[in-house]
């Protein structure tokens, strides 16, 4: 059975908190990838950066709505959220834009497995951490790859 460990790319391209949004939106057209792993100076997986994050920063803000009950206003969106959305659109380094604790597989998660989760999540791009540190990182392109490969011996 085939495990994350044996279709995963190991020479991850990575970014910095710091990164600037330029340098990374170059390096993901660059490198023809869809996400950047974001680790810190230890290699600990702080984010990823998609390019659906940099995408948001071409969007309108979106107005919140309100309802009225006795002269009260009633926001139907959260001002937490309304915030976030501002701050990615402005964002100018990767840490204000870059999704927070991303979902990640150990080394040891089967095919199948990084399968399901890649469609019932809707996920591109998979960092592969052991321990919290980054290892690798797979794409539907590997698991695409991997299954081209697999029907060929077949």
């Amino acid at each position: 059975m085939l495990r994350a460990k044996d279709i995963m790319t190991i020479k991850v391209i990575t970014v910095t908190p710091e990164t600037k949004i330029t340098e990374a939106a170059r390096l993901l057209l660059e490198n023809r990838v869809n996400g950047l792993p974001v680790v810190d100076s230890q290699s600990r997986l702080k984010g990823i950066i998609c390019q659906s994050d940099l995408i948001t920063q071409q969007e309108k803000v979106p107005l919140p709505s309100f309802f009225t009950i006795l002269d009260s206003f009633i926001p139907l969106t959260s001002h937490k959220n309304l915030e976030k959305e501002v701050r990615k659109i402005a964002a100018v380094t990767v840490e204000e834009a870059m999704t927070c604790d991303p979902i990640t597989v150990g080394p040891e998660i089967s095919l199948e497995e990084i399968a399901t989760l890649m469609v019932k999540k809707n996920i591109h791009t998979l960092p592969v951490a052991d321990r919290g540190k980054l290892v690798g990182i797979i794409g539907k392109e590997d698991v695409l790859r991997t299954l081209m490969s697999k029907g060929e011996s077949d």
